[in-house]
């Protein structure tokens, strides 16, 4: 049905859409800074991988 607007009515029904959404201040990001135990370990293993790549790419070279 959106595809038969014209680029004019497209614009202002996404504008009608997002002012809609900006008046719902939903909250679309975790501000907190509460780290859970996925996240430390999520932080552990890209740690570990980082450093194993690392030292595999200096020792090969």
């Amino acid at each position: 049905m959106v595809r038969v607007l014209s680029p004019t009515e497209r614009l202002r029904l996404a504008t009608l859409i997002l002012n809609d959404l900006v008046g719902q201040q939903l909250p679309s990001v975790d501000y907190s800074d509460i780290w859970t135990e996925e996240d430390q370990i999520d932080l552990i293993n890209f740690s570990l991988q980082y450093a194993a790549t690392t030292l595999s790419d200096t020792e090969g070279g």
